[in-house]
């Protein structure tokens, strides 16, 4: 599989997927959180404001199953699970995390922009 080219913009290409599980709203941010360091599901949940524990499950696997999220489950008794990331997993939110303050720091502008926008419509 090493030597097989990958082109996200290929319909059929799998890192699409990838780019989707990486990239979307619960994705980026529980690779984000995560990059913090481990978490156990309820402080994950917690950190990530909104997320149901249907989303935030469905987005582990995901990212667990892509390689980027390790799941350790703990033989206690009340049970523990605790997810940390990946060296993969690491190299990716570091990226994402560079373009979430690249977003945070421009925040003014996006509503500035947003401003101009609805008034130029009619306050739609």
């Amino acid at each position: 599989m090493d030597d097989l080219a990958f082109d996200v913009f290929a319909k059929s290409c799998p890192s699409r997927g990838t780019l989707e599980h990486v990239t979307g709203r619960w994705g980026s941010l529980t690779l984000g959180a995560l990059l913090e360091g481990s978490l156990r599901f309820n402080e994950l949940r917690r950190r990530v404001d909104g997320v149901s524990e249907k989303m935030l499950s469905q987005t582990l696997q995901a990212l667990e199953r892509d390689g980027l999220v390790h799941r350790e489950a703990q033989p206690v008794n009340p049970p523990r699970v605790d997810y940390e990331l990946t060296p993969l997993g690491r190299e990716i939110a570091q990226q994402l995390l560079g373009l979430i303050h690249l977003v945070e720091g421009r925040m003014d502008q996006v509503l500035q922009s947003r401003e101009r926008y609805e008034a130029a419509r009619g306050g739609l």
